[in-house]
């Protein structure tokens, strides 16, 4: 009973005395108290200023000093994920790249004519029939196989058409007759003006071979373009059925493409290159490919001592359709990258000497959060089909590849198979060149996705390239120069060489200067928090602990005062919803109690009794709480004297 008062007490000093600190009632409170507990100067003097003007005053001054803080907070952090490049240069021996050589001209016509002679006649069909050229009767010979048949019946499936007007009209080459042009038109150069002559133009028309309804015209403002276009078209065709130990056989081997070599001052020969075919150019031969484990190096920059080949490139065994022009396309890439030839490749002239001199740099960029770059591509979800390391043009032929057999139904043959993938052929797949240039129409406006997938590698080497052409042979050194390159050939030729057979290609380092370009962050953790710390003295003479104090009040202290006021609600309410629930007790009239009268003794004599239950009665007395012999029964010493006198 003691333990009652003291808490009334205390309820009621709570009540009368106002308490501050984090255990403040309110939020007012909290923040008057944090006010005037704080080492912010600012947030002090807007509570002790008085008047209503000062206390304006410091209330702007300290709302402007809070903007400016974090507005320097956040150009804080943005320059924290940036990063400076630095670029370090250094004069020491370098490894020689690779280099990839290839004949512009993929296969040996002379080999190639027997599966291409339906399509040679063809073109040249349709090259008698818009341009009135003719070569006359000449006698062509017959495939081995059976490219030709199901051939001729696609050439007229996909045959050249001459549009004579806008009004969707073209000429048939296979038939001759006239056909009205359904579906789209696209223009496949970007030059193309409209304003010129329409009987200019010459394209093809692809047609969905589900749905003859759905086709495309694709259009070309130069006649060699359109031609060249189809016969391509055509010619992947009937390379993608042909094995590629036959294709092997048709190209070129090292033997008829390399008269000389020499590399850092030494005769070289085949056995420094490593073959690779390469769909579109053939076998292709690498100089220092690292294959075999050994990567060569130069410690002398100059034209001597570097790579120089003389290539032997046979003009008159060109396929007059496919190429027009001569000579040899080259690569310099690292060991580990794959030789996009048709992509960056470096054509060298015949006739003349090339002199390719080399800058080398190594390019290192930092990964997020600082830029959207991959280190391996490991991150990529794109599968690499090249075998080689990660690039962004690998990522993103392989993106294409990949939703060309899944769109399809058979790879694109100009890049690698997938596993569990066969090239595109008109015998298995019929509709698969109008599906391939709808696909590549996606690609290049950026709607298949593989721009947005693949990013740049953080990490590249590159060489940079400068190229100079000179008149070679000479006219005075031509012709004891041809004979004794005839000689070197020996019997592997049965004609005189021209020198419009012959390039000459020179690969060095104009110095031994490395140069490597990495990026560093420009702001560290220590310098970005003195930079805070630095913001918040000048603007808030505010601390670490200041800040603390901060996020222990406005955040800790207030999330608390705010559920403790939730509690309070939530427990009132509970209480009224159970008091709600308990049966209220019904009074009844009585007559004999009146408003105005108050109870009385005689007026409790006249209420009724309860027609239902015993009378009231007083209870008895409970006797057995007066026998203190029960209550104690032993009795202590000194009671018993006192009895005893």
């Amino acid at each position: 009973a003691a333990t009652a008062p003291g808490k009334k007490i205390t309820a009621r000093l709570k009540r009368t005395l106002p308490v501050r600190g984090p255990q403040a009632p309110t939020l007012s409170e909290l923040m008057r108290w944090y006010c005037l507990n704080t080492n912010t100067h600012g947030c002090r003097r807007i509570v002790v200023s008085r008047g209503r003007l000062r206390r304006l005053l410091w209330i702007l001054l300290t709302l402007s000093a809070v903007g400016l803080i974090l507005w320097q907070c956040a150009e804080l952090l943005m320059n924290y994920y940036s990063a400076s490049v630095s670029v370090t240069v250094q004069f020491q021996k370098l490894p020689f790249p690779a280099v990839t050589i290839c004949n512009i001209n993929p296969y040996k016509y002379s080999a190639m004519k027997e599966y291409l002679s339906e399509l040679d006649k063809e073109t040249k069909k349709a090259l008698e029939t818009f341009y009135g050229f003719s070569e006359g009767k000449s006698k062509v010979r017959r495939s081995v196989d059976d490219w030709n048949s199901t051939g001729s019946d696609f050439f007229q499936q996909i045959p050249l058409l001459k549009v004579e007007d806008f009004s969707r009209t073209a000429t048939d080459l296979h038939s001759g007759q006239k056909r009205k042009i359904e579906g789209s038109v696209f223009h496949k150069d970007s030059s193309i003006v409209n304003s010129g002559d329409s009987n200019d133009i010459i394209g093809f028309q692809l047609c969905d071979a589900n749905n003859r309804s759905e086709c495309a015209l694709y259009t070309f403002s130069s006649g060699v373009n359109a031609i060249q276009e189809w016969y391509k078209l055509h010619y992947m065709n009937i390379m993608a059925q042909i094995p590629l130990e036959t294709k092997e056989k048709l190209s070129y081997s090292a033997d008829d493409l390399l008269l000389t070599c020499f590399f850092d001052g030494l005769s070289c020969d085949k056995r420094h290159f490593t073959r690779f075919h390469h769909p579109l150019h053939g076998n292709c031969y690498t100089f220092n490919s690292g294959k075999n484990g050994t990567i060569l190096s130069t410690s002398t920059g100059g034209s001597e001592y570097g790579l120089q080949v003389v290539l032997y490139i046979d003009e008159a065994d060109y396929n007059p359709f496919l190429v027009t022009s001569t000579g040899a396309k080259i690569i310099v890439h690292d060991q580990n990258e794959y030789p996009f030839i048709e992509d960056i490749g470096t054509e060298i002239e015949t006739a003349a000497a090339t002199s390719i001199g080399m800058h080398f740099t190594r390019s290192r960029k930092l990964s997020k959060p600082y830029s959207d770059c991959t280190e391996t591509g490991a991150d990529i979800p794109v599968e690499n089909l090249y075998n080689k390391s990660y690039s962004l043009q690998i990522c993103l032929h392989s993106c294409f590849q990949k939703a060309m057999v899944d769109s399809c139904g058979c790879a694109q043959y100009a890049q690698p198979l997938p596993a569990g993938a066969e090239y595109c052929n008109y015998k298995k797949n019929p509709n698969w060149m109008y599906c391939y240039y709808r696909l590549h129409e996606k690609f290049v406006k950026e709607q298949l996705g593989c721009q947005q997938i693949c990013k740049d590698a953080c990490s590249f080497k590159e060489w940079a390239l400068t190229t100079s052409i000179a008149q070679w042979p000479s006219t005075v050194s031509e012709d004891w120069m041809l004979r004794v390159l005839s000689w070197d050939k020996g019997q592997k030729l049965n004609k005189k060489l021209n020198k419009t057979d012959l390039a000459n290609l020179m690969v060095f380092y104009k110095d031994l200067n490395e140069r490597f370009i990495s990026e560093n962050p420009a702001n560290t953790l220590v310098i970005l928090l003195s930079n805070f710390g630095g913001q918040l003295g000048l603007w808030m003479s505010c601390s670490v602990v200041c800040v603390i104090e901060i996020v222990e009040v406005f955040f800790i202290d207030s999330l608390s005062i705010v559920l403790r006021r939730q509690w309070q609600k939530a427990k009132k309410w509970w209480r009224g919803r159970q008091r709600a629930g308990a049966p209220e007790r019904q009074g009844h009239h009585n007559p004999a109690c009146l408003d105005e009268d108050l109870p009385t003794f005689t007026t409790a004599l006249r209420l009724p009794l309860p027609q239902d239950g015993p009378l009231p009665r007083t209870p008895p007395p409970n006797y057995s709480t007066l026998r203190l012999e029960a209550a104690f029964t032993e009795q202590l010493p000194d009671t018993l004297e006192l009895g005893r006198r």
